[in-house]
């Protein structure tokens, strides 16, 4: 019977537990498609959140703490915009 349940577990849809999906920093570089120093400088200033697990300090971030950084730097930019810091027709920077 422990076979049957084995199979059932294996072949259904992962199911969302009560913990979030915690990304590695190479994950965030690639979703934020930044690389390895600035990123590690947003964890380092807290501006992204991220915590330090297991012996050898293995840094990871909240899949939803990522997601509030990333609304976090839309809603900072608006009010930029809104502020008169970035000029119209001013191009974007792009590292």
């Amino acid at each position: 019977m422990a076979k049957r349940t084995e199979e059932v577990s294996r072949n259904s849809a992962p199911v969302a537990g009560p913990f979030p999906k915690m990304l590695t920093l190479e994950q965030v570089e690639e979703v934020l498609n930044l690389g390895k120093p600035l990123v590690y400088a947003l964890v380092r200033s807290g501006e992204l959140r991220a915590a330090q697990f297991g012996g050898r300090g293995v840094w990871r971030v909240r899949e939803d703490d990522l997601a509030a950084y990333i609304e976090a730097a839309y809603e900072k930019t608006a009010e930029r915009i809104a502020s008169g810091q970035v000029a119209e027709g001013e191009a974007p920077e792009d590292d």
